[in-house]
C-alpha cells in the first residue's frame, strides 16, 4: 500500500507561547500517540500535511509518519482550528497497525434521481452525512454513496439500503435514515385536508414519514461546512 510520506520533528517546546513560533515558522505542534505507547509531542510541515490530505482520502488518508527517521504508519484522528481565524493549530495522529482494523468516519454521497418523491410534489432531505465504519486500513473508501432512485414518498433511504464495500462494516443500526423524503409547507397549504393552527395558517411541513422539517437548515448548514 503507498502511503504519502509525512516527516516530523520531536523535542518541541510546549506551551502556547512555543507553539504560536512554530506556526509562525511554518510549523504545525501535534502529538502521535496509540498502540500502547507513550504519546509522543511532534512538529510537521503545515504545508506537507495539508497537501497529504486535500488527496481524495482526506482525514482518512493513511501515512507514514517520518519521525526523524523511525516511520509509523498513522490517522490524523483531529485536527484543532483557532476559533476566529479558523487556521489549524494542532493535529493528533494515531498510530495504526495496518494489519488490524480501524473505526473511522466517511462522507455520505447523495446520487440518483429523486423523481419518485419530487413528481409526488415532495423533496428529499440529507440526514446523515458521514458514517462510522470499521475497515482495514488499506480498504478505507473515499466515500459511501446513497442512491435516492429508490426513494418515493412513502419510502426513506436508510443505512440498510447503503451499498457498502467488501470488509465494510456500519457501525450505525441499519434502520437509522440517511435521506428522508419531505413535503413541503407550500404543498401542504395547497391541501384542503392540511392542519391549520389557530390563526388560520397551515402548520409547518413535515416529513412524509411524520418529522419536523424545520430540522433541515442543520443539514444545509453541514453540506455547506464541507470536509476539514
Amino acid at each position: 500500500m503507498e502511503q504519502t510520506v509525512v516527516k516530523a520533528t520531536t523535542g518541541r517546546e510546549q506551551g502556547s507561547r512555543p507553539s504560536r513560533r512554530l506556526r509562525a515558522a511554518g510549523q504545525l505542534p501535534g502529538v502521535v500517540y496509540g498502540l500502547d505507547r507513550e504519546p509522543q509531542p511532534i512538529a510537521v510541515d503545515y504545508v506537507e500535511l495539508r497537501d497529504a490530505l486535500s488527496r481524495d482520502a482526506g482525514m482518512n488518508a493513511v501515512l507514514s509518519l517520518d519521525v526523524e527517521g523511525t516511520v509509523e504508519t498513522v490517522l490524523v484522528r483531529s485536527v484543532q482550528r483557532d476559533p476566529i481565524k479558523r487556521q489549524v493549530t494542532h493535529a493528533d495522529f494515531l498510530r495504526i497497525d495496518p494489519n488490524q482494523r480501524v473505526t473511522v468516519k466517511v462522507p455520505i454521497e447523495v446520487i440518483g434521481d429523486p423523481s419518485g418523491v419530487t413528481e409526488e410534489g415532495g423533496m428529499i432531505e440529507q440526514q446523515m452525512f458521514e458514517l462510522e465504519i470499521e475497515v482495514s486500513p488499506i480498504n478505507i473508501p473515499n466515500l459511501i454513496q446513497a442512491d435516492v432512485t429508490i426513494m418515493t414518498l412513502d419510502r426513506s433511504l436508510s443505512v440498510a439500503d447503503l451499498p457498502l464495500p467488501a470488509g465494510v462494516v456500519s457501525l450505525v443500526a441499519e434502520d437509522v435514515s440517511v435521506v428522508a423524503p419531505v413535503i413541503p409547507r407550500a404543498a401542504k397549504a395547497d391541501d384542503g385536508d392540511a392542519e391549520v393552527g389557530e390563526d388560520g395558517e397551515p402548520i409547518a411541513g413535515e416529513s412524509a414519514e411524520g418529522g419536523d422539517a424545520e430540522g433541515s437548515d442543520s443539514g444545509t448548514d453541514a453540506a455547506d461546512d464541507g470536509g476539514e
